[in-house]
């Protein structure tokens, strides 16, 4: 068997070729989106790096970053997924939404998966905006059946829902629909097709509403994560919208290990925002921190019922905002704890050879094998991995990512390579095949 189940995933239909896109389907553009700029902490307040002894890891866990003088809100970071911008007309934020197939790849070397997503994007771009602000969200129908438009959790006028035959006609292929709503929330949103069949093909995005002052403890970091589950048959780039089974399990629109690294400089307070559309709950699990949930998509959650942990269970149509302070060097997964969410083109079949003991010996062991192994370092390298070890990719698969607490020149280091554009893999592990 050989070093990656490269070959098997060839065989099932789900690497190789992409396929021929159609007139009128768009290339998801998820790779290369500018992030907002980083707000470093002041120099005379970073923790310093942690590389001994876990005496100066509890040292380091009372230095947390002050907030900024400004104490501005942070713009909420989602990686792989652009921004949606928008223009001023007297004073109204003007966003334009096109719902239209889109063609991505949820891995390196994967064909091309064919969803319905907006504005080019699988998941649909992030709208941001504040507490207060009006806002009018055009929507344009580039699908071949009608849609519309529901903002999850945020009060609208009932005109203004978007559930088709209650609170407005369908939108019909060519055409559009006006949204108008003023913002008087504060939280972690999101938007959706209110069609149930068009969800699982991917139609969703975040919608995220800064407060007017910002909550505290201060976030120095805001990240968003959208949750998506896909049953891809084999030789089959459409999403079967009917399976009750999923073999590809993503985190905006990447399966590990395809997922961007969120980058946190050490001593920062981290807001995680998570939402679910799909048809499964997951349990998302944080290595080497504690946090605390601070919100739904209700909104904020009172500091008094505030509660610790480091698994969340994310339900269907819900969101979840955890919030903790970095302060353990380290590059720590986040990632669904179900089982065979933690893999990729999950089916009957797994198995590797891990090497080690006689392969004869090895068959006597009952339920020998079970353990998966991928490595694709070269294939995902990208500014944001630099630094992580030699074969790091075998332990990333599914709804994985990475949250990287960096050390100040560490955390520098990779914003350079981020603004240079420098890719630089790690070397190969030795007894490892890199093809």
């Amino acid at each position: 068997m050989s070093d990656s189940r490269r070959e098997f995933l060839k065989k099932s239909g789900f690497l190789g070729a992409g396929v021929l896109a159609s007139g009128g389907i768009v290339s998801a553009q998820h790779q290369g989106h500018t992030m907002p700029q980083p707000q470093p902490a002041p120099k005379k307040e970073e923790a310093p790096p942690n590389k001994t002894a876990p005496a100066k890891q509890d040292t380091a866990a009372k230095r947390v970053a002050p907030a900024p003088a400004n104490g501005a809100n942070v713009p909420v970071e989602c990686p792989d997924v652009p921004k949606l911008p928008f223009t001023l007309d007297n004073g109204v934020k003007v966003f334009h939404l096109s719902a239209e197939v889109v063609k991505t790849q949820l891995l390196p070397g994967m064909k091309e998966l064919h969803g319905w997503g907006y504005n080019g994007s699988l998941p649909g771009p992030t709208i941001e905006a504040n507490e207060g602000d009006r806002v009018r969200i055009i929507l344009h129908n580039k699908l071949p059946e009608p849609t519309s438009m529901h903002w999850h959790g945020i009060e609208t006028p009932t005109d203004m829902d978007g559930v088709p035959f209650i609170s407005q006609p369908p939108i019909e292929p060519g055409g559009s629909f006006t949204y108008e709503f003023t913002l008087h929330q504060n939280g972690t949103f999101f938007y959706h097709s209110h069609g149930a069949m068009q969800q699982m093909m991917g139609t969703i995005g975040l919608f995220i509403i800064h407060p007017k002052t910002p909550h505290t403890p201060y976030c120095h970091r805001d990240f968003g994560l959208i949750l998506q589950e896909w049953a891809l048959l084999p030789n089959n780039s459409v999403p079967n919208t009917m399976s009750m089974e999923f073999n590809w399990l993503t985190i905006n629109g990447k399966a590990g290990p395809a997922t961007t690294p969120m980058l946190v400089r050490q001593g920062e307070r981290v807001r995680l925002r998570i939402v679910n559309l799909g048809m499964d709950h997951h349990p998302m699990h944080i290595h080497g921190h504690q946090f605390y949930v601070t919100g739904t998509e209700g909104g904020r959650i009172p500091e008094t019922g505030w509660f610790p942990g480091n698994t969340v269970l994310v339900g269907v149509a819900q969101a979840r905002d955890v919030e903790f302070d970095a302060v353990h060097a380290g590059n720590w997964m986040f990632h669904c704890h179900l089982p065979h969410h933690m893999m990729n083109n999950m089916v009957s079949m797994v198995g590797h050879d891990m090497g080690g003991a006689d392969e004869a010996q090895k068959k006597q062991v009952p339920g020998y094998p079970q353990e998966m192994i991928m490595i694709m370092d070269k294939e995902v390298a990208k500014p944001e991995t630099y630094g992580l070890p030699p074969g790091w990719t075998a332990s990333m698969m599914g709804m994985m990512t990475l949250v990287r607490v960096l050390p100040a020149e560490e955390y520098d280091e990779i914003q350079r390579r981020i603004r240079e554009g420098i890719v630089e893999p790690p070397k190969a592990m030795p007894g490892h095949k890199h093809d």
